[in-house]
């Protein structure tokens, strides 16, 4: 839930990137990270395993600008994808207001990013969230990769909501600024 203080006049807003591990949540945070100007945004922090996958979480605040009076800060999380990491999942899922689901393009994938997403909605409610109510975005990653599925078949497999959906290769970038701002203006809708 936002966290809003009146007397600082700010907005707090939580959004996870949640998906199969190697999907490539990460590469988007570092793709923010990088684009997005010092001075509107914090420390990409990120707890790594020596393979360079995440442990626990990677975390990285970004200012957005003022709305309506606020200043409105977005607070951007992974969650590691590796099955038995459900617990860090369900934790850093907690009080969201925003997910962005990132799937593997991949046909080899699929499988995995089917189980990603019903362990996503498991934890939605085991956190008593509203999964017909929260803002979520799909992102389909590695749209460069021979395998990649057609954006019809990963549409119908994984987005039952009709959520807004993008392709992305977010080693380049490709798609990454613009999930994340039709994530960030889900959320602010609700807001208001």
């Amino acid at each position: 839930m936002s966290l809003i203080s009146y007397p600082s006049r700010e907005i707090n807003c939580k959004v996870v990137y949640y998906g199969p591990g190697l999907g490539g949540k990460t590469t988007n945070l570092r793709h923010v990270y990088s684009s997005v100007p010092s001075t509107r945004r914090g420390n990409l922090v990120s707890l790594a395993t020596e393979g360079d996958r995440t442990l626990f979480f990677d975390f990285l605040p970004i200012d957005v600008g003022n709305i309506g009076g606020f200043k409105v800060r977005f607070h951007l999380y992974t969650v590691p994808g590796q099955i038995y990491y459900r617990p860090n999942r369900k934790l850093v899922l907690r009080g969201a207001d925003g997910v962005v689901f990132v799937a593997d393009s991949q046909r080899e994938r699929l499988e995995v990013g089917l189980e990603s997403l019903r362990d996503l909605y498991l934890n939605l409610v085991e956190n008593e969230i509203d999964a017909d109510k929260i803002p979520l975005v799909f992102q389909y990653n590695k749209r460069d990769a021979p395998s990649a599925l057609s954006m019809q078949m990963l549409e119908e497999a994984f987005n039952a909501p009709r959520s807004p959906s993008y392709e992305a290769i977010a080693c380049r970038g490709v798609g990454v600024p613009d999930t994340l701002k039709a994530i960030c203006k889900l959320v602010v809708r609700t807001i208001q």
